[in-house]
């Protein structure tokens, strides 16, 4: 009888035991699951940030995110005569005594369209100038740059970027869509834009997903604010593959 006691009393102290070992095996996994995780940030490259914002009224570019606006991408009409006027989506350098720039076009000085997969680097860049230009001239309407198209606009092309963080090169882009309403009336859409965390590298347009990716959510009036310092409280993910 003394035996079986005691075969019963090991019996549950193993399942005890065992109970113990296996929530100790699921804490350490998941504390090792944590610290992949959060590894994954600290080695990713590229920064992409999601975005959904009309062109409209202008829109502001903080690439990295550091609560100080690198580009502006303002939409600008101006009255000539009283039958011509020039309309043009154009960028503007933020950043006081800097070294920003874009990819530009040589033909017109406008900024390049580029194409999903382009390389942006330390080549044909310029100070920053109209991306898009549509002059009315009585019946007739005159496009200039490839962000104008001849009037057709253009889908999900890509803003070269480069600027400077801590006095060092870094490169981005802005992904945009653009088009014309009755004729000169310039309209579009910011879907995204993105930077290469390592000084002087180059980025490929249009790169989200990868194991050299993160993503994080678009900056509220409340996280611009207050800066870098809001940022660790934005919600951030590590793309899929």
């Amino acid at each position: 009888m003394k035996k079986s006691l005691r075969s019963r009393s090991m019996a549950n102290l193993s399942d005890s035991l065992l109970a113990r070992l296996n929530s100790y095996a699921l804490t350490a996994t998941a504390a090792g699951v944590s610290t992949l995780a959060l590894a994954h940030p600290a080695e990713a490259k590229i920064v992409y940030t999601k975005a959904h914002q009309g062109l409209r009224t202008g829109i502001f570019l903080d690439l990295n995110h550091d609560g100080v606006i690198d580009f502006g991408v303002p939409i600008r009409t101006t009255q000539l005569e009283s039958t011509q006027h020039l309309s043009s989506l154009s960028v503007d350098v933020y950043r006081s005594n800097s070294m920003n720039r874009i990819v530009g076009s040589s033909k017109h000085e406008t900024a390049s369209a580029l194409r999903a997969g382009a390389r942006i680097g330390s080549a044909n860049l310029a100070r920053g100038d109209m991306a898009v230009v549509a002059e009315q001239r009585g019946e007739n309407t005159l496009f200039y740059g490839q962000w104008a198209n001849n009037g057709k606009g253009v889908t999900n092309r890509y803003l070269g970027l480069k600027f400077l963080v801590n006095g060092e090169a870094h490169y981005g882009w802005a992904r945009l869509s653009v088009w014309f309403r009755d004729r000169t009336r310039i309209e579009g859409i910011l879907t995204g834009y993105a930077y290469e965390t390592i000084p002087n590298k180059a980025i490929i347009a249009g790169k989200t997903k990868g194991p050299d990716v993160i993503t994080v959510q678009p900056a509220s009036l409340g996280h611009l604010a207050h800066g870098a310092a809001a940022i660790p409280a934005w919600r951030a993910r590590h793309s899929a593959h």
